[in-house]
């Protein structure tokens, strides 16, 4: 039999893939194809219009994203903003949709006079504070993880743009730094324990330290992270949290009656869905939630 043709074997690809139930097939058929060839999705395009063979291997990673393995596993690398991040089995994929919590940290960031001081509570990948970092230039991050997966793609991810990378949990981070964040944004474990994922990428793929958040509503882990930047902010320090849709009503409500807090605000994701929610440290020092 012939050898394929890249356009040919880009087709072949995008209809095994659709019939496999991949959302957008044939853009993960030509991502694919960059990943063997070294070469961008528009060189790709471009090839496709030419006698250009498929790259050896092309059929055999493709078999593997009908599997549903996430994308990003098989390319070894995740966009986010400005990012190319590493990325790999033991480490949650980043999302579009954090790209909104990213930019209401780096605007809060670029607003301190001087130097802002940012922390990233279970930080992943590292995308929220890798994001701070090279789009609010001086800014002195901060990244905690607990997962050693994670860790070891967060520091490779991060070390080089300077950021701190530190092991630990998000309930006790940062003990040291009480009271001196402008800045605490983060993206915690979030999923109601009974809630599996629809996405077979997300249920079979992500590590589920990353997913649920603890209790039926799985608002432990996003209750844990807000009392922890209410310790760690400054009075009039920033605190952004991503969250479930159902969740954002719940979230305002509870930073609401929490004296900790003031300004609470609900911020809409790329999709229009409320996914976020912020605030500003008060002068109280107590917490209620």
């Amino acid at each position: 039999m012939p050898a394929l043709t890249l356009e040919q074997a880009l087709r072949h690809a995008a209809a095994e893939l659709a019939a496999a139930g991949v959302p957008s097939p044939r853009v993960d058929a030509e991502l694919l194809a960059a990943h063997l060839l070294g070469e961008s999705v528009g060189r790709v395009k471009a090839l496709a219009f030419t006698d250009a063979a498929a790259p050896e291997g092309y059929a055999e990673l493709v078999a593997e994203r009908a599997r549903r393995i996430p994308l990003q596993h098989l390319t070894g690398r995740a966009y986010f903003r400005r990012l190319e991040l590493a990325v790999g089995p033991g480490v949650f994929v980043p999302r579009p949709e954090t790209e909104t919590v990213a930019q209401l940290a780096i605007d809060k960031a670029l607003m301190v006079p001087g130097p802002a001081k940012v922390a990233d509570l279970g930080t992943g990948s590292g995308a929220i504070a890798g994001s701070v970092a090279a789009e609010a230039p001086g800014s002195e991050v901060y990244a905690v993880e607990l997962s050693p997966l994670a860790l070891a793609w967060a520091r490779k991810n991060l070390e080089p743009l300077g950021v701190h990378v530190l092991e630990g949990d998000l309930r006790t981070a940062l003990a040291g730094h009480n009271g001196t964040f402008d800045v605490v944004a983060s993206n915690p474990p979030y999923i109601p324990a009974d809630a599996v994922p629809n996405e077979p990428e997300a249920a079979e793929h992500d590590p589920a330290m990353a997913l649920y958040g603890g209790g039926a509503d799985g608002m432990e882990l996003p209750a844990a992270a807000a009392r922890t930047a209410a310790r760690l902010l400054r009075p009039g320090g920033y605190f952004v949290m991503e969250h479930a849709e159902v969740q954002a009503g719940t979230i305002a409500e509870r930073l609401a009656a929490d004296p900790a807090w003031q300004d609470v605000t609900s911020h809409k994701d790329l999709n229009d869905r409320p996914r976020a929610t912020s605030a500003v440290r008060s002068t109280a020092a107590t917490t209620t939630n």
